[in-house]
């Protein structure tokens, strides 16, 4: 799909590589069959097709409408329609810079950009969010139905070992994941102690910037991508061997750190290196002796929910699966996997009516076969099908620490 770019992008380095990017577009159509929006609307504007052809609209015409962002704001970012894509057509990167394209020439209103803002800001600082949910999870029996199922509860840890291994790992702890899901970290460093493995989080390392960037704020994003690499980079010096992810949605960000960063001649090169060294647990966890552990898994029948990060972003959509198929798991039988379950970052928040039915329809698709636990490998997706779920859902580093521990 050629795009001719209006004067005013002519000299646009971003325009440029959106049309760079529309150009391995062949519009046939085979995305909209794995668009959850489109199977949700029956609009082809809430389609990648139909996306595309907004943004080119955008960048031939120079302006864009109300009409354009509001597609684009339902868009999920699932990355679904890439799987399916025969013309390795890069979606993800083209909705990302149309959205922060749409920030810059059609501004939103003041309230909806205060709204956002302050979304960004309390999500992405640990600092903000957690006390806030604190004060929620004591406020939560008192919170109308709805709300109060939006508040997780508090989860106990676990103490975490305290031996130093030769060999070592840094690990991303993360924003809403080190508040909200803290026993998942805890539950990997232990799995990971059992083989010999020291998992180290690294003051000063945070959010990943998939909020920020995801929302149009790039050089926001950006600048949480190069603290982390400041936290970081002194401990890989001395030898540690991968940044560890273990919620896929920020992972599927950090593969992505050398492209992202490759302007910036003072990131650049320590981007690309962070991107070559991370490592989704579940991937991480398949390079290693898994002998060792001998577990004894729960009897409990499990439905693994496999979140888009991790099959579209990632494109290990069967690391998990072997994982605990290996380890003696009971796996049931699940449909519509490639489909995206609508939590999506911030989507459940800001989209909140699509998320509930794509939720409903994913929970439907997970429960066919009556499981008794509901497994997932990304901290949002945990905790928004945990809102309706009517059986208890888990991060499944947490069943295989289980099934380890003596």
């Amino acid at each position: 799909m050629h795009v001719e770019l209006h004067n005013d992008f002519v000299d646009n380095t971003t325009a440029r590589r959106g049309a760079d990017l529309i150009s391995a577009c062949v519009h046939c159509g085979f995305c909209l069959a794995t668009c959850p929006t489109y199977l949700d609307t029956g609009d082809e504007r809430d389609s990648p097709r139909g996306r595309i052809y907004l943004v080119k609209q955008l960048l031939e015409e120079g302006e864009a409408s109300e009409i354009t962002r509001h597609h684009l704001d339902r868009c999920l970012t699932c990355r679904s329609c890439e799987t399916t894509c025969p013309s390795g057509m890069r979606y993800g990167a083209l909705a990302d810079l149309g959205r922060g394209l749409m920030e810059a020439e059609a501004p939103r209103s003041l309230p909806s950009r205060v709204f956002r803002t302050a979304l960004r800001r309390v999500l992405s600082r640990p600092a903000l969010f957690t006390p806030l949910l604190r004060v929620g999870q004591l406020l939560k029996p008192l919170l109308p139905g709805a709300l109060g199922r939006k508040v997780p509860p508090r989860q106990t840890t676990g103490a975490r070992p305290q031996k130093q291994h030769t060999r070592r790992v840094l690990v991303l702890e993360g924003c809403a994941q080190k508040a909200a899901t803290p026993a998942t970290n805890a539950a990997a460093a232990r799995v990971l102690d059992r083989l010999s493995i020291s998992l180290q989080a690294i003051p000063g390392a945070g959010c990943c910037g998939a909020v920020d960037y995801h929302l149009g704020a790039h050089q926001d994003g950006l600048a949480h991508m190069r603290r982390n690499i400041d936290a970081w980079w002194p401990e890989l010096e001395k030898g540690a061997e991968a940044v560890i992810s273990s919620a896929t949605g920020c992972g599927s960000l950090l593969q992505e750190y050398g492209e992202l960063l490759a302007h910036d001649k003072h990131y650049a090169a320590k981007a690309q290196r962070i991107s070559e060294l991370h490592r989704d647990l579940a991937a991480y966890l398949l390079e290693q002796d898994l002998e060792t552990l001998q577990p004894t898994p729960t009897k409990a029948r499990i439905a693994l929910h496999i979140p888009c990060s991790q099959q579209h972003a990632l494109q290990q959509p069967d690391t998990t699966r072997a994982i605990l198929s290996r380890a003696g798991f009971e796996l049931v039988v699940t449909r519509d996997d490639h489909l995206c379950c609508g939590s999506a970052g911030t989507y459940s928040i800001l989209q909140a009516d699509t998320s509930e039915r794509l939720r409903q329809r994913k929970l439907t698709a997970l429960c066919g076969d009556t499981p008794e636990i509901i497994a997932t490998a990304n901290v949002g997706c945990q905790m928004h099908l945990g809102e309706e779920a009517t059986v208890p859902v888990q991060h499944w580093i947490e069943l295989l620490d289980e099934a380890i521990s003596p």
